[in-house]
C-alpha cells in the first residue's frame, strides 16, 4: 500500500509509527511488519532525497524493524519435547510503542490545560475511552498539574541547545514507567512522604523526569499514593497510601 508522507512532520520514529499503522487501519498488538518496514524505510529514503538530516532515533528503529522482519521470516523449530511458548519478535516494540502513546497523551493533555489557562478560558474536556481521568486526578488539581509540569520544562530547557547533543540521543524506552513505579514504591515505603522535586532532583534527562511523572499518575489511578500541596505553586508532596486508611 503507498504511502505518502513527504510533507509530513514527525517528533521521533515511534510517531512515525503511530502515523503508518493509524493510516493502515492496523491493530496495534498484530503490526503487519512486512508493510510497516517497507513504509517506514520508504519515508527514511524520501528524507534522503529531500537532502534532511536522518537522526541516529529513526535509524536505530530501522534497524530494529529489519531485524523483527527477518525473525518472522525465519522457519519455525518444532519443540517435541517440551511446549514452549514462542515468543513473538513484535512484543517488545508494541510495548514501547504503548509507552510512547502514554507519553504523547499526557503531554498534550498538559499542554492543553495549559494554554486554556493562559487564556483565561475554560479547559476543553479530552475524551478519551481507555482511560478514566476523574478517577486519575481525583486527589490532585489543575494547577498541581501543571504546576510539576512547568517546573520540570524550566529545569531543563536551559539544557536543550545545541551545546548538549546528548540529551537528545537518549532514547525514550531508556526508561520504563513500570519501573519508575517499582522505584517510587521502594523509596516511600522508606520516607512516608517525599517531594516530587525531591525525588527527581538528580535525574539529568528530561525523558527520566517524565516518566517518572507518568509513573507517578499511573500510582494515583490505583489508589497507591496521594499528592498533596499546602499551597498553589508550593511543593508537590507525595504519600504512600497504607491499606487501612482506604477503609
Amino acid at each position: 500500500m503507498p504511502l505518502n508522507v513527504k510533507t509530513l512532520n514527525f517528533e521521533g520514529p515511534f510517531d512515525l509509527l503511530l502515523h503508518l499503522i493509524k493510516k493502515n487501519e492496523m491493530d496495534i498488538y498484530d503490526i503487519k511488519i512486512y508493510d510497516i518496514t517497507t513504509q517506514y524505510l520508504d519515508y527514511l529514503y524520501d528524507l534522503k532525497e529531500m537532502d534532511l538530516d536522518i537522526t541516529s532515533e529513526f535509524i536505530v528503529i530501522a534497524a530494529t524493524l529489519i531485524e523483527i522482519k527477518s525473525k518472522m521470516l525465519l522457519p519455525k523449530e518444532k519443540k517435541e519435547a517440551e511446549e514452549v511458548e514462542e515468543i513473538d519478535p513484535r512484543k517488545e516494540l508494541v510495548e514501547k510503542l504503548l509507552e510512547y502513546k502514554k507519553f504523547k497523551f499526557v503531554s498534550q493533555f498538559l499542554k492543553e490545560r495549559e494554554v486554556g489557562l493562559m487564556f483565561s478560558k475554560k479547559p476543553e474536556i479530552i475524551p478519551d475511552p481507555e482511560h478514566n481521568f476523574k478517577e486519575i486526578f481525583k486527589d490532585i488539581t489543575l494547577i498541581e498539574l501543571l504546576t510539576i509540569y512547568n517546573e520540570l520544562m524550566d529545569r531543563f530547557r536551559n539544557k536543550m541547545n545545541t551545546e548538549n547533543i546528548m540529551e537528545k540521543l537518549i532514547p525514550l524506552d531508556a526508561f520504563k514507567i513500570e519501573d519508575k513505579m517499582i522505584a517510587l514504591r521502594e523509596i516511600l515505603f522508606l520516607n512516608d512522604k517525599l517531594s516530587f522535586k525531591n525525588i527527581t532532583k538528580d535525574y539529568s534527562s528530561k525523558i527520566e523526569v517524565v516518566v517518572t511523572f507518568l509513573a507517578m499518575l499511573e500510582m494515583i489511578k490505583i489508589r497507591e499514593i496521594k499528592v498533596t500541596q499546602y499551597e498553589n505553586f508550593n511543593e508537590i508532596y507525595l504519600e504512600r497510601i497504607i491499606k487501612n486508611e482506604e477503609s
